[in-house]
């Protein structure tokens, strides 16, 4: 799964975060990625980090990334609350920030390196996907690659 934002959707994310600096730049990365969100990532992760391959057979750094946090998106009521209140209100900018705030602190617990822009374009998958697709299908393979 490659979820994807279309144009439209981009450009309505800009207006809601205008002044947002690391959102700015994760929605720049977007464009010129098609709306690809795992490419954006991607690119971004490769600016902060400095690489891509981590060899850890066919799963994307978004996805590994992933599977690092599930368990705190998932098991937190209010992160998770936070995440449903935002699809059932997606032009609340505030909301939208909080929850980005709150990936950067439990990325950081987990001794992921990701800023706000890297932090914007998790969020935006997580909300494209839906949260439930994330916590119900989408879990952690149980056998190590």
């Amino acid at each position: 799964m490659n979820p994807q934002l279309t144009p439209v959707e981009i450009q309505e994310l800009q207006q809601l975060l205008p002044n947002d600096t690391p959102a700015q730049k994760a929605l720049t990365t977007l464009q010129h990625h098609n709306g690809n969100l795992e490419a954006s990532f991607d690119a971004l992760w490769q600016e902060k980090v400095g690489t891509t391959d981590y060899s850890r057979g066919k799963k994307s750094i978004l996805q590994l990334t992933l599977d690092e946090i599930r368990a705190e998106i998932c098991g937190d009521d209010g992160l998770r609350g936070k995440i449903k209140e935002y699809t059932n209100n997606p032009g609340s900018s505030s909301l939208l920030n909080s929850i980005i705030g709150s990936l950067v602190a439990v990325a950081a617990v987990h001794g992921i390196p990701i800023d706000g822009a890297i932090a914007t374009i998790v969020v935006l998958y997580i909300i494209k996907i839906g949260i439930n697709v994330l916590c119900k299908y989408t879990e952690p393979d149980s056998q190590p690659e």
